[in-house]
């Protein structure tokens, strides 16, 4: 599995493009919490969607990767994927809009205490609204350790609606994140 390339402490926060690794970085994170400090206290949010273009999935859940372990609070949403399941900006939007709700149903089920929390495709919940990104940063400032993912490129329709509240989700988790990386493929 080799050393992990982040510190299990404060807030991190892994972006970059599709398919570089940023959810199997954010797998190996929770199970080396896991590991070291035990599943109690543990939360994972998975938000992504799993998006197939020209034969290769694009996204997808943590479980991909990892098991999540007995113990371990799950949260999962089956997002859609706004820009690639709609014709227009407004029907993306209305997807986004269901994916945010669906987040706020498992935000609100998840324990109140976390120790630790591990997001994958954090941004989904605000990409009909971008201050959604504000309740989950809450949620997050709970526990001792947050490690969130999240997709940045300009690949799926950059003009969006939903990619402008995108974007800006990512410049607050930026400016939120005591470190950010960006895996390479």
């Amino acid at each position: 599995m080799g050393e992990l390339p982040l510190p299990l402490s404060g807030r991190t926060l892994v972006v970059g493009p599709s398919n570089v690794g940023k959810t199997r970085l954010t797998a190996r994170a929770m199970e080396a919490w896991v590991a070291a400090e035990g599943p109690e206290g543990c939360v994972v949010l998975d938000f992504a969607p799993e998006v197939e273009r020209d034969g290769t999935i694009l996204g997808g859940h943590l479980t991909q990767f990892t098991s999540v372990p007995e113990g371990v609070w799950h949260g999962v949403v089956d997002a859609h994927a706004p820009r690639a399941d709609s014709e227009c900006d407004g029907e993306a939007v209305e997807l986004a809009r269901e994916n945010a709700a669906m987040a706020s149903v498992r935000l609100d089920d998840a324990p109140t205490d976390p120790r630790c929390v591990f997001v994958n495709d954090a941004t989904i919940p605000a990409q009909a609204d971008p201050e959604w990104i504000d309740r989950l940063l809450d949620y997050c400032d709970r526990g001792e350790v947050a490690v969130l993912n999240a997709f940045e490129d300009d690949e799926f329709g950059p003009d969006s609606p939903v990619s402008r509240n995108e974007r800006a989700a990512l410049r607050r988790l930026r400016a939120w994140a005591d470190r950010v990386i960006e895996p390479r493929a």
